[in-house]
């Protein structure tokens, strides 16, 4: 099927352009400017890549941990490409091996069947710091084995992504991984700064969710807060909901690091997308109060925030341009994964949504076919 459309303003994921006709067909843009086609549909507002979300671990009231099938998969893109998700690394956190297979199953049938967004796995742990664990369950929390190994060795899985804590973790396993096409994240970590910077060398490419569950900054030992900072060539993700990292640590992140190593996460749970008020994590309970999820055991546990939303919060909150925050939130984790996602181009996906005046999602596109609409 062809689409044509008109976009009142258009922003490819480089520049902002206005009154640009597009076409679409089998799932990618064919024609970007130029003549409009004949019966080109006028889109209203800001015409924009979609937004590619690294960790995501439920969403629509499925959380993946909970639920490692691919109808939780379904659910969570659908309840997150109402906030212009159109690309997303369902996220396990730290679990029993035998979760982490049926995770496995889950992504490789997701990719097979075509559920929209699905790029990958993202597996945040089971090789972390016990001190900083966060709402990861201490009983799971285990050094990396054959058997895991096997795991992120599998070639079905798309896109891969492990988050460990390199002081539990060798720097030649982190090499081992790397080969096997694993994007490895450190996170979860009370690591000082020459073992950060050692499995940087090993070929880290990330670090995850910049200041939570990690080592800080100290004048004698940058841990891993300040190796993050420092390490040019790494990606570090930011969740921007105003509970995890505040306004200023934002702001000087985005100083420190060079131009395009930002990347906004959402860190996303069951909750988004859905109107329920708590869900069960292990032996504990999750409860939202307004946007913030408290497990009972005290700790923040997750997030409610979506891609959008992270959007307009770094732009408010650290005076971030419009199209630099999204490129925080489109190009640059497609630039993470390895992908050609981030942008509106000819020959590439029609990955795409249209926002107005609020930075609201009217319309969501993934591949070309429309998965959300405001109206």
């Amino acid at each position: 099927m062809v689409q044509a459309f008109i976009a009142d303003r258009l922003f490819d994921g480089e520049q902002l352009h206005t009154d640009v006709a597009l076409t679409i067909e089998g799932g990618k843009v064919v024609a970007l400017g130029g003549e409009p086609a004949a019966g080109a549909v006028r889109l209203k507002g800001l015409l924009a890549p979609g937004l590619i979300d690294v960790q995501v671990n439920g969403g629509g009231g499925a959380l993946f941990n909970n639920d490692t099938t691919v109808n939780a998969l379904g659910k969570m893109s659908a309840a997150h490409a109402q906030f212009g998700t159109t690309g997303f690394m369902p996220t396990l956190i730290t679990d029993q091996v035998d979760v982490m297979q049926k995770a496995a199953d889950a992504v490789s049938a997701a990719l097979k069947e075509g559920v929209p967004g699905v790029l990958g796995v993202h597996f945040e742990g089971p090789h972390l710091s016990t001190p900083k664990k966060g709402t990861h369950e201490e009983k799971f929390i285990r050094p990396l084995s054959s058997e895991e190994l096997a795991i992120y060795a599998r070639e079905d899985l798309g896109l891969k992504m492990v988050t460990l804590a390199p002081e539990n973790v060798s720097a030649e396993d982190i090499r081992k991984l790397v080969d096997l096409g694993v994007k490895v994240c450190l996170g979860h970590s009370n690591a000082d700064g020459k073992t950060a910077a050692a499995a940087v060398a090993a070929g880290a490419a990330g670090f995850t969710h910049l200041y939570n569950a990690m080592s800080p900054l100290h004048s004698r030992d940058p841990g891993m807060v300040g190796t993050a900072l420092i390490s040019d060539n790494c990606w570090c993700g930011l969740i921007a909901d105003g509970h995890h990292v505040s306004a200023e640590a934002m702001t000087l992140a985005l100083k420190a690091k060079p131009r395009g190593k930002i990347m906004l996460v959402t860190d996303a749970m069951s909750l988004v997308g859905s109107d329920e008020k708590s869900f069960p994590l292990f032996d504990r309970i999750v409860t939202r109060d307004g946007d913030r999820l408290t497990s009972t055991t005290g700790e923040l546990a997750g997030s409610h925030l979506d891609m959008i939303g992270a959007v307009r919060n770094i732009r408010d909150w650290c005076h971030v341009e419009l199209s630099e925050a999204l490129r925080m939130a489109g190009l640059y984790p497609a630039e993470f994964l390895g992908t050609d996602l981030g942008r509106i181009r000819e020959g590439g996906a029609a990955d795409m949504i249209l926002l107005d005046d609020d930075l609201q999602v009217q319309k969501t596109w993934i591949s070309g076919q429309e998965v959300f609409s405001a109206n």
